[in-house]
């Protein structure tokens, strides 16, 4: 599977229509809000706050299919039967609601005189994501529905990296969006294949009701409080970055207010060089991310001459009943490299792990919560063949982000049975866009010079393509 960007995504072009059930919120029945929830909602609602995935689905399938389908699988997730609100005193509240079945809109695509399409099918789905999946919206979750014309092509401007796909193939593509406070990339692909369970006519039991994530932010309040030696750990990494979250270790020019972000995807190691990089990893008696760590860790030396320092998130479903659940389990954690041996970032990822692993509230509390600040740095790291959750690679499927505005830089490494690609997300600003790539190149170099087992001089990247929001 891939990430991609709204900008860039590749989509036939067709009858565009989208579904969302009735939601009646209850607000008898309250529940309590996460950390990353509050902080997300707190911000108020905005275009831009989602996050989708896009996936082919049966051939044939049709709109009264989906919709049962999709009323279904709201059935199954309490997470998107519940609405966001502010109370009169300005505080973030979360309450049940009830569900029914909803209705379909049609997004017509505007044509000129000449009868061509004025404005590409991915625009039109922006547009109903950043109008429809906002934080307060009842529901922020939609799912949009492309019909092919066979006799059109795929949009224009695509991502170059991204196989193109088939103008004939008839196969309807669904887009499932919702508003990040209730999904994260894991519950996407949930959402994704319990849809496709019930378009494949297995009964409603295979997608019967999942533990709620209300529980989880419940269970993890009652998690013992953080022992005193990852209260330190956090104090120590927060202090060496003058008491905010790490900063991206390059100028990024001025960021004193979000500016519409560069995406750049970047293909790194095809499989078989993925499979030469894991056995370098186990050669030196570590995982693969603890050896693209390493490399990390090297490319902050050689174009900053700083260690790594980030933010990095990790998921928090650590008990089997959250694997079939959907809501928003990521929380972040830091990390921090100095020593750019495998071995010593091994040691900073198990103890970046253990940092991720309490409720950060209290953690953060001495610093008034998350204390983020312009130019913020962020890694994640997705390797898709460990998941439980699975897609069958003939439906295509991609993760989709939206273009926003952003001061900060955010880099995700997804690893797949293809091999090993990277997203990066920056300010548009000149200095960022030369002072990030010079970043990435080096990154590149010393992934690729990893899994060439060499020293010295490393393979050149790949060509460089960005793409603007």
């Amino acid at each position: 599977m891939r990430l991609t960007n709204v900008t860039r995504v590749v989509l036939p072009r067709g009858r565009v229509g989208s579904y969302a059930v009735r939601i009646v919120p209850d607000e008898t029945r309250p529940l309590p809000v996460s950390f990353d929830q509050g902080r997300h909602v707190g911000a108020g609602d905005r275009p831009g706050s989602w996050m989708s995935i896009a996936l082919r689905l049966p051939d044939g399938t049709t709109r009264d299919a989906v919709a049962r389908a999709w009323d279904d699988v709201v059935a199954a997730h309490g997470t998107l039967r519940t609405v966001f609100s502010r109370d009169a005193a300005g505080e973030i509240r979360l309450h049940e609601g009830a569900a029914s079945a909803g209705e379909w809109s049609e997004h017509p695509l505007r044509r000129t005189d000449a009868g061509e399409v004025d404005g590409a099918v991915r625009e039109m789905i922006r547009r109903v994501f950043d109008a429809e999946c906002r934080p307060f919206a009842t529901p922020s979750h939609r799912i949009v529905l492309i019909e092919p014309d066979t006799s059109t092509d795929t949009d224009t401007d695509t991502d170059t990296t991204t196989d193109a796909r088939s103008a004939a193939d008839p196969r309807p593509l669904a887009v499932i969006a919702a508003d990040h406070a209730h999904v994260d990339m894991w519950s996407l692909l949930v959402l994704a294949r319990d849809l496709l369970a019930r378009l494949g006519g297995q009964p409603a039991s295979v997608v019967a009701e999942r533990e709620p994530f209300a529980a989880h932010t419940r269970a993890l309040a009652e998690r013992d409080p953080a022992p005193a030696e990852v209260h330190t750990a956090w104090r120590e990494i927060l202090d060496a970055e003058g008491g905010v979250m790490p900063r991206f270790p390059l100028p990024l020019g001025d960021v004193s207010s979000p500016r519409p972000e560069v995406v750049e995807v970047r293909d790194v190691l095809d499989a078989a060089e993925l499979a030469a990089f894991t056995a370098r990893a186990e050669a030196e008696g570590v995982r693969a991310t603890a050896l693209a760590l390493s490399a990390l860790a090297r490319a902050c030396d050689e174009v900053a001459g700083a260690p790594l320092r980030a933010v990095f998130p990790v998921h928090s479903r650590y008990e089997e009943r959250w694997h079939d659940a959907v809501g928003w389990f990521i929380t972040n954690s830091v990390i921090a490299c100095a020593d750019p041996d495998p071995r010593a970032c091994a040691a900073s990822l198990r103890l970046s792990l253990a940092l991720g692993s309490h409720p950060l509230a209290p953690i953060l509390a001495p610093w008034g919560g998350m204390p983020q600040a312009p130019g913020m740095f962020a890694l994640s790291w997705l390797d898709v063949r460990r998941l439980p959750v699975r897609l069958a690679r003939d439906t295509e499927a991609q993760w989709v982000s939206a273009a926003i505005e952003t001061d900060g830089v955010m880099i995700w490494f997804v690893v797949g049975d293809d091999g090993l690609h990277l997203r990066c997300r920056y300010p548009d600003t000149p200095e960022a866009l030369q002072n990030v790539g010079r970043w990435l190149d080096a990154v590149e170099r010393a992934v690729r010079a990893d899994a060439a087992g060499i020293a010295g001089e490393s393979p050149a990247p790949g060509e460089r393509v960005v793409a603007r929001g």
